[in-house]
């Protein structure tokens, strides 16, 4: 064969290649997808994971395994997740407090280095208190809290500049008073941290309201309000801020499936695509209603901008509580 024949014979060749579809992604995914949670298993992140990796898995043929990679208040997990190859086979649940560790010194990591593919949940801050407490309204709570010397009262849920802590002094700060009026007590997290408000060693829990049930139904807690535009479903006698003291102050903690930053925009319309279904599916949203989580959908695009704009929000409010490093 001579040399010119070769060479249209390679071009060939080569076209032909090209016209076929690219295996990474017409045949994506091939094998199972590995789901990172950057919480400890058993807590409410993780449930919401292993809820939406079943429902997933139906609409894409694959079983997606959840690993749990904990440490570091969520730089452990978050970091796993950014360093894993963007091939679409490894994934995440992040969580709020990738907008919260950066400013914090933890790491620096942000946003900016994930692929947003979805957001599929928000749970809004409440403000639980024991039932046998001084606080009978959010009125009363600010008022005593305003009259007494700063300290007097203390406040946990979560660690030293963790979601709860940093909403409820934005609350504090929303009413006129320094982000640490209120002493902040860390925790390993909300369940811990009403149980030792029930004992009579913490004052407030400003936690989603969902984490304080079990306390509120044996009626040792109640909620006073929470920080969302409307009443929860689950807990239709709980008032919103709005409706408790006319401040228009929401905030809360948000979830949703991410991956490292550079995946093939294709996969990550496909798995926009498969999680928007998982998450209308039954599994996900009776699981849901049952929890008492909230479920709010946004895609890639707009999941991204709530990132953003939450960073900023966040990164606000460490730097007025004095944690920004």
């Amino acid at each position: 064969m001579s040399t010119p024949t070769i060479k249209r014979h390679l071009i060939g060749l080569l076209g032909a290649a090209l016209l076929l579809p690219l295996p990474a992604l017409a045949d994506y995914p091939e094998k199972p997808i590995t789901l990172i949670v950057p919480w400890a298993a058993g807590g409410g992140t993780d449930a919401t994971a292993r809820t939406i990796a079943t429902a997933l898995e139906d609409e894409l043929g694959q079983t997606v395994n959840v690993v749990n990679r904990t440490g570091g208040s969520g730089v452990v997990g978050h970091t796993a997740m950014a360093m894993a190859k963007p091939d679409g086979y490894t994934l995440g649940l992040i969580t709020g407090e990738i907008n919260m560790m950066h400013w914090q010194g933890l790491t620096q990591l942000t946003y900016r280095d994930y692929t947003p593919i979805a957001q599929i949940n928000y749970d809004y801050a409440g403000i639980q208190v024991a039932a046998d407490g001084p606080f009978d309204s959010v009125q009363t709570l600010v008022d005593k809290i305003r009259s007494e010397p700063k300290g007097t009262y203390n406040a946990s849920g979560t660690g030293q500049g963790g979601v709860w802590h940093l909403a409820f002094a934005g609350f504090l700060l929303d009413q006129g008073m320094e982000a640490d009026r209120v002493s902040w007590i860390p925790s390993q997290g909300a369940a811990p941290a009403m149980t030792e408000m029930a004992a009579g060693s913490i004052d407030i829990v400003p936690s989603s309201v969902p984490e304080g049930r079990s306390m509120i139904e044996a009626g040792k807690a109640r909620s006073l309000a929470i920080m969302a535009p409307d009443r929860l479903d689950s807990f239709p006698d709980v008032p919103t801020l709005k409706e408790a003291i006319d401040s228009d102050y929401q905030i809360g903690e948000w979830r949703g499936i991410a991956g490292p930053k550079g995946m093939d925009p294709a996969i990550v319309e496909k798995l926009e695509s498969a999680l928007e279904t998982a998450f209308n599916s039954d599994t996900y949203q009776n699981f849901m209603a049952k929890q008492g989580f909230g479920t709010e959908w946004r895609g890639a695009d707009d999941f991204g901008q709530l990132m953003a704009d939450q960073d900023e929000r966040f990164g606000k409010i460490v730097e007025q509580v004095g944690l920004a490093k």
